[in-house]
């Protein structure tokens, strides 16, 4: 069994990313971790600072 997900990205995909600007591409990352700080739920948040930061894991309590 496999762990973790995978995807693919079209090489169209790649190459018109490329073509963004600096400021472009910082909005985009922008975006995505504002949608991810709102929906990943408190214990998903610790998994990741975990992973993050290497600090000690002490999952929430739901």
């Amino acid at each position: 069994m496999n762990k973790g997900f995978h995807y693919t990205l079209e090489k169209e995909d790649i190459l018109n990313y490329m073509k963004f600007s600096t400021i472009e591409k910082l909005t985009w990352l922008e975006e995505i971790t504002l949608f991810t700080e709102k929906t990943l739920t408190p214990k998903e948040k610790d998994i990741r600072e975990y992973f993050r930061n290497n600090v000690t894991f002490t999952p929430c309590i739901e």
